[in-house]
């Protein structure tokens, strides 16, 4: 969710890489569009690699022995080891909740996104804003 709203919010304020995405498309005719909108203009060849590394990515970090939800360790691929050894318990737990806290509200913002495309006027605070 935390990648989701930032990929959303920079798109959707025009930053984008330079050069050309495809021989028909490029990324600033990407970048001028509306996030959901740019989904669409992307060639289906580019989307199917998107899609094809997320499952590949998917595929490795899932068919590991233990799953990392059930006590086994954390996928590297997607999250590089850190020793949090040297840190105090209570710090610890109080950096846990903050980060619990902040994908909690990474979820609310994308949905909010997806609602403020989807149904005009239902997010308030984001009517008149040229991403949605």
């Amino acid at each position: 969710a935390m990648l989701a709203t930032t990929g959303y919010i920079v798109q959707g304020s025009g930053i984008h890489f330079p050069g050309m995405l495809s021989s028909d498309a490029s990324f600033e005719s990407l970048s001028s569009m509306k996030p959901l909108e740019s989904w669409d203009a992307v060639p289906d060849e580019g989307k199917a690699q998107i899609l094809g590394t997320i499952f590949i990515a998917e595929l490795i970090t899932e068919s590991k022995g233990v799953h990392y939800t059930k006590g086994g360790s954390l996928p590297t691929i997607v999250f590089p080891p850190v020793d949090f050894s040297g840190v105090d318990a209570a710090t610890l737990k109080k950096k846990q909740d903050a980060e619990l806290n902040n994908g909690r509200l990474a979820m609310i913002a994308i949905m909010s996104f997806f609602a403020a495309v989807s149904i005009p006027g239902s997010v308030p605070a984001l009517v008149g804003n040229a991403a949605f």
